[in-house]
């Protein structure tokens, strides 16, 4: 049943989302889709079966779902760093298909994984993330908090051909608008970002509800004087429960969906929207 939004909620117009994590599982979609191009090297009907070096397969095959596991989070972590270390109008400009890409070059280096792939079969790999699985909730609940007057926007370091596609995909995720960090030139947690994305919906800040899986982008947000919808995803959060920042927030993030408890249709709910409107 719907409730009464929080009085802080109660004039907002937009809401923009983080994507990685909050609306897609990059997590998953990543691991599998390493270890199936892995596997198809080692198909003995593969073509490439019998081209790969011995010391290649033998290093594929003493590879472990644990091992895939730590490189997809290894890629992550990657793109963490480098967005978090841009410096708009000192760093190089990198979109985020070309870091996934450069990236992954790296550590399939690193993994002595060398060789594996042609160039053209690592820029297809590395276009993974424009094919990330959503969270059962994220359609359904995006549809159902547009249906209000709400505009449902995107606010994420994804380039806007990586977010349409993710739009796009399993019949539409139902955004309104596509906002892209990178439209201001800057990345997450850049205050530009989350101000440019107000202004370009036509908006003031207050009236614009950020809404993520992770508390350090929420904070953020409230510091440009945007409102914020935390929604909890499996093994998202970077803040220790223990810590006293984790603590805090429970104080000033607005609304606050903990796992298990139905995802962006409760944050619906919350709203006073009935996710089956």
């Amino acid at each position: 049943m719907a409730s009464e939004p929080p009085e802080a909620l109660k004039n907002i117009k937009a809401l923009t989302f983080d994507v990685f994590g909050t609306v897609v599982d990059w997590r998953s979609t990543v691991h599998d889709e390493l270890v199936s191009r892995a596997q198809s090297k080692l198909d003995s009907d593969s073509p490439h079966s019998n081209t790969l070096p011995s010391t290649l397969q033998s290093r594929l095959r003493g590879l472990t779902d644990d091992d895939w596991a730590q490189f997809a989070q290894e890629w992550r972590d990657s793109y963490m760093h480098f967005t978090r270390s841009f410096v708009p109008g000192e760093t190089a400009w990198k979109d985020i298909d070309t870091h996934h890409h450069d990236s992954l070059q790296v550590l399939l280096q690193k993994s002595y994984l060398n060789g594996l792939y042609s160039p053209a079969e690592v820029r297809e790999l590395s276009l993974i993330w424009h094919r990330l699985r959503p969270w059962d909730d994220a359609a359904a609940g995006i549809r159902a908090l547009g249906t209000r007057g709400l505009v449902t926007a995107t606010l994420s370091n994804g380039n806007q051909a990586l977010l349409r596609d993710l739009n796009a995909q399993g019949g539409g995720l139902g955004f309104k608008k596509i906002v892209s960090t990178a439209d201001f030139g800057a990345y997450k947690p850049h205050p530009s970002t989350y101000l440019g994305a107000a202004a370009a919906l036509e908006c003031r800040p207050d009236e614009v509800a950020m809404v993520a899986a992770h508390l350090g982008d929420l904070q953020a947000a409230r510091s440009c004087g945007l409102r914020t919808i935390y929604v909890e995803r499996p093994r998202e959060e970077a803040w220790a429960q223990d810590a006293a920042r984790y603590r805090e927030a429970r104080g000033w993030v607005d609304i606050w969906v903990g796992q298990g408890e139905g995802g962006f249709q409760e944050v619906a709910r919350r709203l006073g929207i009935s996710p089956d409107e």
